[in-house]
């Protein structure tokens, strides 16, 4: 883990469930290279800036069977060593895992959340996140799902999320600095 006191802003990078068997579903994720762009381009200022980045794998008796193939991360994301990792087994990135704590020892009181599936572990990521009282920022356009109606899902959790307090901007217009 990276030096708790190197952080700066109390913000961090959570990167959910961008695992390679999401990304080899029948129908494939909406929009994906653009996904995995702006979570790379997320991830390079996050570091820049001195926040931390986690990256969160779901972990389950199917395709995500934790340690195999499918259960690790798209080969665009490299984590560094100083990187967290969370391995969840619940929809919600905070449900049974650390990284409440972890996010606590590093002073960290707002979270940006990118990744996958939006209409479910990273809209339970936002839901968990609101509920012990971080500051929340959706990525808009850092989110997608391999439904037929992805466009739509996305569309309706970016308002959603909003109105239930998260901010949502674009990833463009987000910065760790």
């Amino acid at each position: 883990m990276s030096d708790p006191s190197a952080t700066r802003g109390g913000i961090a990078l959570l990167v959910i469930d961008m695992q390679r068997a999401l990304f080899a579903k029948a129908t494939p994720i909406y929009r994906a290279e653009q996904l995995l762009a702006n979570i790379g381009a997320l991830v390079a200022r996050a570091r820049a800036g001195g926040a931390p980045v986690f990256y969160v794998q779901h972990a389950d008796k199917r395709d995500l069977a934790e340690g195999s193939d499918g259960w690790q991360l798209h080969p665009a994301l490299q984590p560094l060593p100083g990187d967290g990792r969370i391995v969840k087994r619940h929809g919600s990135a905070f449900e049974v895992t650390t990284l409440a704590e972890e996010l606590q020892v590093r002073g960290v009181t707002r979270v940006v959340v990118a990744g996958l599936v939006t209409h479910g572990c990273v809209k339970a990521a936002c839901q968990g996140a609101l509920s012990l009282g971080y500051g929340v920022t959706l990525v808009a356009d850092g989110h997608s799902s391999y439904s037929q109606k992805a466009a739509e899902l996305i569309e309706e959790w970016n308002g959603k999320l909003a109105a239930a307090g998260a901010e949502v901007r674009p990833s463009a217009e987000i910065s760790f600095a």
